[in-house]
């Protein structure tokens, strides 16, 4: 159990991390500052989700495939 939680916290940081670069390349590559106006200067809504956009179906495939 221990285990799983280690690997599962290992998994959700490197992927959040890929997520939010991923995203920032996205809004350089298009010159696009915000990606919304809903959170103004805080880079759009997307920007808030986009780690757990990529994150997420790691870690289902790490629910589905390891912890049964």
């Amino acid at each position: 159990m221990t285990y799983d939680i280690i690997v599962f916290g290992l998994i959700t940081g490197v992927v959040g991390q890929i997520g939010d670069l991923v995203e920032s390349m996205f809004k350089r590559t298009n010159l696009v500052k915000d990606t919304g106006a809903i959170f103004p200067g805080h880079g759009g809504a997307y920007d808030r989700i986009d780690s757990l956009i990529f994150a997420a179906p790691f870690l289902y495939y790490y629910l589905v495939v390891f912890i049964k």
